[in-house]
C-alpha cells in the first residue's frame, strides 16, 4: 500500500491532497494508496475533513525501507520523516522551491509547479479522468485551493488556480465567498491551542545569515485573538527555538480581510530582520506589513540580516 504524505504540521493543502492523490491511485491508476498526516491537522483541515465526511488520515511518525512513498505539497527533507530516504519514493508533486537532500532508489516522476496549490497541480496531471472526482474529492480540492490562495488574495494565485476554484465551487453548488468565509473561520478558532502550539502550527525552518529561523504564519480573519496574546508568545518563542534547532523565531499574523501582516518583535534580532528586510520602522513590539501575505513569495525570499 503506497503512503501518500504532506509536510509536517499538515495545513489544508497538506491534508487534503494525500487524500486526492490517494484516491486517483486507488480508483483510477488502479494501484492501493493511503493518505497519511505528519501531525494533527490545523483547524481550518480538521474542519474541511469533518464539512466533506472525509476520513481522518492515520498519523505516522516515521517510514521504513519498506514503504512505497508518494510525497506531495513539500520537497524538503527538513519537513518529512526522519527516515525518508530509505523508503522507496515513487513520486512528488509540489509547489515549493527545490530545496535539495532527497535521495530516491531508481528514476521517479517529479512535478513541481509555480501554481499556488498542489492541488491544483494534481487536477491537470488527472487530466480527464479529474471528472471521476466524487463530491467529497472536490470539495478537498476546492478548500485547498481557496486556503492556499487566502480567497485569490495571495500574490501566489495564479489563473489557473482561480479558475479551476470557480468551477469546482460550481461544480459543487456553493458560493467561493461564503464557502471560504467558512474556511477562514474555522482556520482563525485558535484559542484553545498553547502559545507553543499556535507558533508551531503553520511554521517553517529557513537559515538565513548564518543563523536558523523558524517562520511561523498564522493567517486569520480575526488578528485581534492571537495579537491579544503576543506578551504570552513572545515569553514563548526562545523556548520553541531552542527545542525545535532555531535561533529565533519569526512569527507573523497575517490578516487575511486587511491584507497585512503583523510581525512580533521579542528581540533586536528580530528588529532588524523586519527593518533590513522590509524596510520596516519598528518603535514597539510589533510592526504592520501591508501588503504581505505570502511566506513563500513575500517573507521567505526578502528575509535577511
Amino acid at each position: 500500500m503506497i503512503k501518500v504524505f504532506g509536510h509536517q504540521a499538515p495545513d489544508t493543502d497538506s491534508t487534503g491532497s494525500p487524500l486526492i492523490w490517494a484516491w486517483y491511485l486507488t480508483e483510477v491508476r488502479g494501484t492501493p494508496a493511503e493518505a497519511k498526516l505528519l501531525g494533527e491537522p490545523n483547524t481550518e483541515a480538521a474542519f474541511v475533513l469533518d464539512r466533506w465526511n472525509l476520513t481522518k488520515p492515520e498519523i505516522i511518525a516515521d517510514v521504513s525501507a519498506d514503504d512505497q512513498v508518494v510525497i506531495v505539497d513539500t520537497n524538503n527533507p527538513a519537513e518529512l520523516p526522519a527516515s525518508i530516504n530509505d523508503a522507496d519514493i515513487l513520486e512528488i508533486i509540489d509547489h515549493h522551491k527545490l530545496v535539495g537532500g532527497l535521495e530516491t532508489k531508481g528514476p521517479i516522476s517529479i512535478t513541481v509547479r509555480p501554481l499556488a496549490c498542489t492541488a491544483t497541480i494534481m487536477h491537470d496531471l488527472m487530466g480527464d479522468d479529474a471528472a471521476k472526482m466524487p463530491e467529497s474529492i472536490k470539495g478537498a480540492m476546492l478548500s485547498c485551493i481557496l486556503s492556499d490562495t487566502l480567497e485569490f488574495r495571495s500574490p501566489t494565485t495564479t489563473d489557473a488556480d482561480k479558475s479551476l476554484a470557480i468551477a469546482l465551487a460550481a461544480d459543487l453548488g456553493l458560493d467561493v465567498t461564503e464557502y471560504a468565509t467558512e474556511l477562514f473561520a474555522a482556520k482563525s478558532d485558535v484559542s484553545a491551542f498553547s502559545d507553543a502550539e499556535l507558533i508551531r502550527m503553520d511554521s517553517k525552518k529557513f537559515d538565513v545569515g548564518g543563523k536558523t529561523f523558524r517562520v511561523s504564519v498564522l493567517e486569520t480573519t480575526a488578528p485581534e485573538i492571537p495579537l491579544n496574546r503576543k506578551e504570552s508568545l513572545m515569553a514563548t518563542m526562545p523556548t520553541v527555538a531552542t527545542e525545535d534547532g532555531a535561533d529565533e523565531v519569526l512569527l507573523f499574523v497575517v490578516d487575511i480581510l486587511k491584507e497585512e501582516a503583523t510581525l512580533l518583535i521579542p528581540n533586536d534580532i528580530v528588529k532588524t530582520v523586519a527593518e533590513k528586510s522590509f524596510g520596516a520602522t519598528v518603535t514597539g513590539d510589533h510592526v504592520v506589513l501591508p501588503g504581505i501575505m505570502s511566506r513563500k513569495k513575500q517573507i521567505i525570499p526578502a528575509l535577511t540580516l
